[in-house]
């Protein structure tokens, strides 16, 4: 198995977060670093929120971790966009 590290969090993180910006319309507000910073804070919301659900979220591979991430960031993204007002688009 690989052992992703920081790097992968980085990586995964910064791919989950500038797909949940695209799917969220946000994509032009931020930068890659904020796609990361979204990605990585995502993937740690995702996984509280399935391991809360009963789903096992360690050792499920990068796939699910990747898609873990996504949900997580896409929530968030929502959330910020309500409390901020902006509007999408």
């Amino acid at each position: 198995m690989i052992s992703w590290g920081i790097i992968g969090w980085i990586v995964l993180g910064g791919l989950a977060g500038w797909l949940a910006s695209k799917i969220m319309n946000t994509d032009e507000q931020q930068g890659i670093v904020l796609n990361v910073v979204v990605g990585v804070v995502g993937g740690l919301i995702g996984g509280f929120l399935l391991s809360a659900l009963g789903f096992d979220v360690e050792g499920a591979g990068v796939i699910f971790s990747f898609l873990t991430a996504l949900l997580g960031a896409v929530i968030l993204l929502f959330i910020v966009t309500s409390v901020t007002g902006r509007r999408r688009g």
